[in-house]
């Protein structure tokens, strides 16, 4: 029995046996003979001439896969990201001395022979057999292209690219067969432009044009001599001759280069020596690819880009389909992102939370009657390392594109859904209640279905003693008054809030439709993204219309020579409530921010409105706003739900406590200040709301955000109730609430930390 090398590879003397039964078979081809079985050879393969034109004739070449850029509104590039870094080019844009470097070295009688080269074949026979191992090979250029193929087709799928590359009697003679046939249909020129487009160059460069910029940071079309034997002298061994962690043995293969094209003629004696002296004249270029590399610090934007991508429909029936053509590349991706918004925003994040606090920061704004996505970020840094505070889980978003788990409960931002459902109900603007101190949740309340029942006596409180009713409601929104919404909810009952939340598309961050609960319905005690919350909010914006978020305008795709438009995305936009809602909403909300818990937000140029939220222990505070032209929400907190906001430094700024209007409230003022600059100020259309006896609450504290929350009560007034987990029926009242993100102490899958647990079913729970 043969002997075996060490390391479990084919003796030479196996190694030259195989490689005689293919140059036996290759010669046999193309003399026309029959071909007795040679199983002395170890040629698996049929053993004749019909036998071997019953293979495949049909070479699949797929689309090289390219670059895909993703653009802002203006048309400048936001990311580059790719599968494999290639840009293909014409043979016209490519030097003719790396034209001829790559023959001269890989197959220097190219344009003479067919696709198999008899004489390049016996030639490597004679010399393998006095050498007793294969040191030289037979496969021409369309040979080797013939391969490439079969890779490039393989993809990023290891067990494919395994079968792809397989040094089997059974692979060459199908590369044989389908090389006759390349060489038939494409013709010299063409075959070596594919070649070159296709053949991996080491460094992630996939293809000539990539790989000149790679190396030597220009165009193919512009390599000179040196530069091109350098880059062919790669294709053989990217790993062994690569010239940046090997200058010595690449400058070796270079000059073997430049020798090869002197002995063939492409160059002269003197050409090749001058070229040997020449240093290697590298001017490396970084690979540039994927979300990380986004500008303006984009890099959650573009991750939310490639999401929608891999998960909507409109790019393929399956997740297969989507991430093929997305693994193609070869898209040119202009997207809704407006790069002076999402500069403000930034500036805004990174004036207010420093990527190294306890807590992090995300942001979103929207523009109400398009649902275009204008900007989104966050105070932590896109990426995988920990240590440096960053995180690839973008917290503006929901779970299935790439957001945390949950998302973070809302707080009393949910109050204005409450609102707009009663209004749509025909309860007055007017509407007075008793809105006590504290109070138990009313019982029942109905449901879409079964009344709720406070069997288990919770009780809801406001933010602080002095906080006493009778309230009207847009005192009650101003002062965000726990108890007055709470008697509102029951009169109009669950089920309308809970139409109002799924016309507005609000639903919670794992996608799941709100619970029909007093805490979730009234107090925002469940979790959701800030694009939900803004999305939201833009709907009073646009008098009623909610608008679908999207962030892609249109995706043009490279396929050979071609340009294809694909289908996208389009925003869905449908009457959520009537402007007269709309537009009572806006009133209320525009008090808000004049003289109630947003006054810190407020804009002072434009008409604008919004709502302050502070959950239970103060471990997230909220504030959502927008002028008739765009919608923003900010949201603040601790990723994984473990931090409480008080006594506590935010951006260099200590706080004894945090609430809704004191950091949220800045960051979205600074934001949007931004991102409005220079636009239009239209007005709202606003409504008279009279304000009842302006006297009777006039010992009142008005500033009753600054208050606490009580961990007992999934009341709280701006602490929104139940926010790390809350309080609980036996339906499941509210369940515990956790990103997980990196970067904040969390798992990077954006899974529960190890020690915090989801609420119960009954009672108080979800709490660490």
């Amino acid at each position: 029995m043969p002997k075996k090398r060490s390391g479990g590879g084919l003796s030479p003397t196996q190694q030259a046996a195989k490689f005689l039964g293919v140059s036996v078979l290759a010669g046999a081809v193309l003399a026309g003979i029959a071909l007795p079985a040679v199983g002395a050879l170890g040629l698996a393969a049929k053993g004749s001439v019909e036998g071997f034109d019953a293979l495949p004739t049909n070479l699949k070449t797929p689309p090289l896969s390219q670059r895909t850029t993703i653009l802002d509104t203006e048309g400048d590039t936001i990311a580059t990201v790719y599968s494999r870094d290639r840009t293909v080019v014409d043979l016209k844009d490519i030097s003719p001395y790396m034209q001829k470097a790559i023959v001269a070295i890989e197959d220097s009688r190219f344009y003479e022979h067919g696709a198999i080269d008899l004489k390049g074949v016996l030639r490597a026979l004679n010399k393998n057999a006095r050498s007793g191992e294969v040191s030289e090979g037979a496969s021409t250029l369309t040979q080797q292209y013939v391969k490439n193929v079969f890779v490039e087709e393989a993809g990023d799928d290891p067990t494919k690219v395994a079968q792809a590359t397989q040094q089997t009697i059974g692979r060459k003679i199908q590369e044989l067969k389908l090389a006759i046939q390349v060489e038939e249909e494409l013709g010299k020129k063409k075959i070596l432009e594919n070649y070159l487009n296709i053949t991996f160059f080491g460094q992630q460069a996939y293809g000539v044009e990539a790989a000149s910029q790679r190396y030597f940071s220009k165009h193919a079309k512009d390599l000179n001599v040196q530069e091109s034997a350098l880059l062919a002298g790669i294709v053989q061994s990217p790993s062994r001759y690569d010239p940046v962690n090997d200058e010595a043995e690449a400058t070796k293969r270079r000059n073997t280069v430049l020798t090869r094209m002197a002995q063939v003629g492409d160059i002269s004696q003197a050409e090749a020596a001058e070229a040997k002296k020449a240093p290697l004249g590298l001017k490396v270029s970084k690979p540039n690819n994927g979300c990380i590399t986004a500008v303006d610090d984009a890099g959650f934007f573009c991750s939310y880009v490639r999401n929608v991508f891999l998960n909507d429909p409109v790019f393929g029936k399956s997740k297969e389909d989507r991430a093929k053509i997305w693994n193609q590349g070869g898209l040119t991706i202009r997207t809704t992102l407006d790069p002076q918004a999402q500069s403000s925003v930034q500036q805004s994040l990174k004036g207010h939370v420093d990527e190294s606090d306890e807590v992090a920061s995300a942001a979103t704004l929207v523009q109400p009657g398009t649902g275009k996505i204008v900007a989104m970020g966050q105070s932590k840094p896109y990426g995988t390392n920990a240590k440096q505070h960053e995180t690839v889980i973008n917290y503006s978003v929901d779970y299935s594109v790439g957001g945390s788990n949950y998302g973070f409960p809302t707080g009393s931002t949910f109050k204005p859904f409450l609102a707009a459902a009663a209004l749509e109900e025909n309860v007055s603007a007017t509407k007075e209640y008793s809105s006590p101190y504290d109070m138990d949740y009313p019982s029942p309340i109905q449901t879409c279905d079964k009344p709720w029942i406070n069997d288990s006596g919770y009780r809801v409180e406001n933010e602080n003693e002095s906080e006493v009713g009778p309230y009207r409601l847009k005192e009650a929104m101003a002062k965000s008054v726990n108890t007055y919404f709470v008697q509102m909810l029951s009169d109009i009952g669950l089920c309308p809030v809970s139409t109002m939340a799924d016309k507005l598309h609000v639903h919670q961050g794992n996608g799941d439709k709100l619970p029909q609960n007093p805490s979730a319905l009234a107090l925002g005690s469940v979790g959701m993204s800030p694009l939900t919350m803004a999305s939201a909010y833009a709907t009073f914006a646009s008098r009623g219309m909610y608008c679908t978020p999207i962030a892609i305008e249109s995706i043009t795709q490279n396929v050979g020579d071609e340009q294809k438009s694909l289908d996208v995305p389009k925003s869905t936009c449908s009457r959520a409530m009537s402007e007269k809602t709309a537009d009572t909403m806006n009133t209320l909300l525009q008090g808000v921010v004049d003289s109630g818990t947003g006054k810190e937000a407020g804009l002072g140029d434009r008409d604008n409105a919004g709502k302050t939220g502070t959950t239970d222990e103060r471990k997230n505070a909220w504030f959502v706003g927008y002028t008739p032209n765009m919608s923003g929400a900010v949201w603040v907190g601790s990723a994984t739900q473990k931090v409480e906001m008080k006594n506590i430094t935010i951006g260099g700024v200590y706080h004894s406590l945090v609430f809704g209007g004191a950091v949220p409230g800045p960051i979205w003022k600074d934001a949007m200040t931004g991102a409005l600059s220079g636009k239009d100020a239209p007005p709202f259309n606003l409504v008279d709301i009279p304000d009842g006896d302006k006297n009777k609450n006039k010992d009142k504290n008005k500033d009753k955000d600054k208050g606490r929350g009580d961990d007992n009560k999934p009341g709280g007034g701006d602490n929104g109730g139940g926010g790390n987990g809350g309080d609980g029926d036996d339906e499941g009242f509210i369940a515990g609430l956790s990103d997980g993100g990196t970067g904040d102490g969390g798992s990077d899958d954006g899974g529960f930390p190890g020690n915090w647990f989801q609420g119960a079913g009954n009672g108080p729970g979800g709490r660490d």
